[in-house]
Formats: structure tokens, C-alpha cells, sequence
């Protein structure tokens, strides 16, 4: 792979570096049957990081065992095998490395040592080009992306990758707390710099707000945590036992309100033969994307309103190791859960102040030495503050997904415009999809959408 700035055009264009685009690259490099010309543009070197593997503490792990995080629909267990091969776990038996819940460092150089390896098997050539692409237009003869650096770049075809983007801090005043007292929960070097003695205020208390308690425990902090949500709900953990064995089908005929109550009785149903709720959740895992589809438009804006953060506490677990850390640091009475919607945040002296409404529109107060933004990831389009994307919007080159979450989509991936129509040569991939099809985030869905859009991808050069 060569960092480039000098190609001007190329067959296959990738926008974004994490693990949506590389997967996406090494399909393109595993199916080219000539030297096409591959460029993959990210400003954030380098490759496979993106928001979800940027992480090089060890403590920051991966939420799902080993044995289940292959990139590859096709090599189940190829995750697995890189890392008995690096011998990154010495003395771990494979079996046990398959359950296990890994740091999450190891994917991002699992996902950068394929790519080398597609590379050096591909008559295909492929350029890294360290820029940011800030518009795109269609035209006859191809698609072309403007980059930061000035200089076009012109592809017959594009996969859009572009990631997640954080929420920013929902109160007034947030953008006046100076960057030293306000800290995002992405920023891990940030969090793990923050005074052992501090007092710290967490908003959100989703996986993010998880990732950021066990860094200020890995660096011994000592202060006071305080999570402040909505819901103050805490990711819940995984959990060993057998499989459920209930049928999910008739879910899918089924409305909201049905649905809800259908896994609450599968669930009680399961407990007394020793099933956890949480295998009864994984029964409905491979169905996700369907489950979201089949629901009217009226029970999609129900859930978003009314269900949401219970699913993701239920859908998106964390391994146990992390949740027992969170449950020892309020056994000790140094991490304070807090309901509340944020209104407020105001720096004075030492000091951030952190305005709150209970459910009962009470006005309350935390005060801290700093605060961390962890609300997690932004779904709604319009509010990405995303260049390229408000362009694309401001276009008509694209429309927001359902609900305006997201980027619109074809079943096949292919972006919608304004008007609805598909444009073949643009491929949507990983997060932007979310509205579309809601399961669009974790790697069993980027894996197969990747190798979906690199099949597209080549079928629009050839």
C-alpha cells in the first residue's frame, strides 16, 4: 500500500478508513480480475481504526467473543485464526480465546494485516490517500469527489463508508466549557489524562460511558463518577448458558406492542430452564434487520421514542468483566447513577457546573472538574457535521434515511437521491444505513454488506 498524492482518478473509489471501508477494499482486491485502480481516502491514518478500534488500551474491549468477529461471511472463524497465529493470547487455548472478549486494539491490526494480504494477492492496485472528501458529484463519465487538499479525484464507482459521528454535548453553554474541563469519550488519550483525584461527570451511560469508567479505573482514579441520562439505564453483560430454543419467525408478523410482549414471555419461560434472557436475545440476532423492516412506519417512530434505549441496553451488552467494574464502583459509592435530561453546562473556576430536569422536571445540579461527552453515536443526517454529507444533502445527491436517520438506501446499497432514485454507482456501506435497516453497525452486518457493495462495486467497472 502506498500513501498518494498524486493519483487523479481511479476505477473504484472508498470514502472512509475503518472497518466498513476495509472490509470493503479487501472484496474489491479479492475480486478484481485485473489492474484496476483502487483508492481508499481517510484523513485519520492509520487504516481499519476508525471510531470503534482507534482504542490502544488494553482495557477496551472488544463486546463480543473472539470466535464470532470474523470480517468475512466466508471464513467464520478467521479472526480467531489471526490471532492464534500472532500468538497474541500465549498459552490461551483456542477454544477459550473463542469466548473470550479480546482488547479491542487487535481488530484494527487483524483488519490492516487482510488488507496487506489482498494487496499482495490482487492484480489490483491500491492507493491510501490521507484526505478528507468534501463533496460529490455525479456526472456522466464518473463520480467526482472533492478532497480537503484541493485536488479532485474522479471514480467510475464509490463506496461510502464514512463511519459514525458523535452526538455533540446537548446543553446550552457546552461549546463555552473550555476543551480541558469537556472531554469526548472517543478521545481516549483525553480520558485516560484526566487527575486521579478529579470528580467527573459522564453524560450518557451507554457503551461509551463504559469505555471511559474503565479508563479512569485503569489509570487509578480516585474521584467521584457521576452518569448522567435520560433513562439511567447501564449496559447490561453477556452471559454463559444454553442456547434458547424458541422459534423468532412469528415475531416478524407481529406489531410493536406483540413483539415486546412475546420476549418478555420467552424470556420468563426460558429462566427456569436455566436459559438467560440474554440467549434469548441472541435468537433474534440473525433476524434484526428484518424485525426493523416489517415494523409499520408508526411502530418504528414508537420504538425510537419509547423503546430504544431499552433495546440497546438488551441488544448491545458489554463483556462481564467490564459490567463487574461498574457494579464494584457503585457498590463503593463512587459511581453515581442520575436521571435526568441535561439543559445546562457552564464552566466557572475549577469547575463545571452540569444543570439537569428529573422525570419530574425538578431542576438539579451536579457539579465536577470536568465532564465527558458519551452520548454516543449521531443517527439524524442532518446533524452529522459531516461536510461531504451536507453537501450531498444540500444536492440532492442524497436524502436522509427513515425518520432522518442516516442516509437513504436501495435494498442492494445503492444510495437514493432526492427524488428516490438509485444511483448504481455509488454504494452505501455500515453506518449510514441505520435507518434503512437499523442493524447496520457491528460486524456481522458490515462483513456482508462489504462484500455486497465490493460485488456492486466491480460490477459497475467491468
Amino acid at each position: 500500500m502506498t500513501v498518494s498524492d498524486q493519483t487523479q482518478a481511479c476505477d473504484i473509489a472508498i470514502i472512509g478508513g475503518g472497518a466498513a471501508g476495509v472490509l470493503t477494499a479487501i472484496g474489491v482486491l479479492r475480486g478484481a480480475s485485473g489492474a484496476l485502480r483502487l483508492a481508499i481516502v481517510e484523513p485519520q491514518l492509520p487504516l481499519g481504526r476508525g471510531v470503534a478500534y482507534a482504542t490502544r488500551h488494553p482495557e477496551h474491549l472488544l463486546n463480543v467473543p473472539a470466535g464470532k468477529m470474523s470480517g468475512f461471511p466466508d471464513r467464520p472463524d478467521d479472526f480467531l485464526d489471526y490471532l492464534v497465529a500472532q500468538d497474541a493470547f500465549p498459552g490461551v487455548e483456542r477454544d477459550a480465546l473463542a469466548q473470550a472478549f479480546v482488547p479491542r486494539r487487535h481488530y484494527a491490526a487483524y483488519l490492516r494485516q487482510r488488507l496487506q494480504e489482498a494487496v499482495e494477492a490482487s492484480p489490483a492496485q491500491l492507493d491510501v490517500r490521507a484526505a478528507r472528501v468534501v463533496s460529490l458529484e455525479k456526472q456522466a463519465d464518473g463520480i467526482v469527489l472533492q478532497l480537503d487538499s484541493g485536488q479532485p479525484l474522479l471514480a467510475a464507482s464509490v463506496a461510502l463508508c464514512t463511519g459514525n459521528a458523535l452526538r455533540p454535548l446537548p446543553a446550552r453553554g457546552a461549546g463555552a466549557v473550555p476543551p480541558g474541563k469537556r472531554i469526548e469519550a472517543w478521545d481516549f488519550d483525553a480520558v485516560q489524562d484526566i487527575a486521579a483525584t478529579a470528580d467527573v461527570a459522564i453524560v450518557g451511560s451507554g457503551l461509551s460511558m463504559a469505555d471511559s469508567v474503565v479508563s479512569l479505573t485503569a489509570t487509578g482514579h480516585r474521584g467521584q463518577v457521576h452518569v448522567l441520562s435520560r433513562h439511567a439505564l447501564l449496559p447490561l453483560p453477556h452471559a454463559k448458558g444454553p442456547a434458547a430454543d424458541y422459534d423468532p419467525e412469528p415475531l416478524l408478523a407481529m406489531n410493536l406492542r406483540q413483539r415486546v410482549r412475546a420476549l418478555r414471555r420467552h424470556a420468563a419461560e426460558a429462566a427456569p430452564r436455566g436459559i438467560p434472557w440474554q440467549n434469548v436475545m441472541e435468537r433474534i440476532r440473525p433476524l434484526g434487520q428484518a424485525l426493523w423492516q416489517s415494523l409499520s412506519f408508526d411502530d418504528q417512530r414508537r420504538f425510537l421514542r419509547h423503546v430504544v434505549r431499552y433495546w440497546d441496553v438488551h441488544r448491545h451488552r458489554i463483556a462481564a468483566p467490564v459490567h463487574a467494574q461498574l457494579t464494584e464502583l457503585r457498590r463503593q459509592g463512587r459511581l453515581h447513577l442520575h436521571r435526568g435530561r441535561l439543559e445546562t453546562a457552564i464552566a466557572e473556576g475549577a469547575c463545571v457546573h452540569l444543570g439537569a430536569l428529573d422525570p419530574g422536571r425538578q431542576p438539579f445540579q451536579i457539579d465536577a472538574h470536568c465532564v465527558i461527552n458519551a452520548t454516543g453515536v449521531e443517527m439524524r443526517a442532518q446533524a452529522m457535521r459531516n461536510p461531504l454529507l451536507q453537501q450531498m444533502l444540500g444536492s440532492g445527491a442524497a436524502r436522509p434515511g427513515p425518520h432522518g436517520i442516516g442516509i437513504d438506501s436501495a435494498a442492494d446499497g445503492c444510495l437514493l437521491d432526492a427524488d428516490g432514485i438509485a444511483e448504481p454507482r455509488v454504494q452505501v456501506v455500515g453506518s449510514l444505513r441505520i435507518g434503512r435497516l437499523w442493524e447496520s453497525l457491528a460486524v456481522p452486518e458490515l462483513r456482508g454488506q462489504a462484500q455486497q457493495a465490493a460485488r456492486s462495486l466491480l460490477g459497475v467497472v467491468a
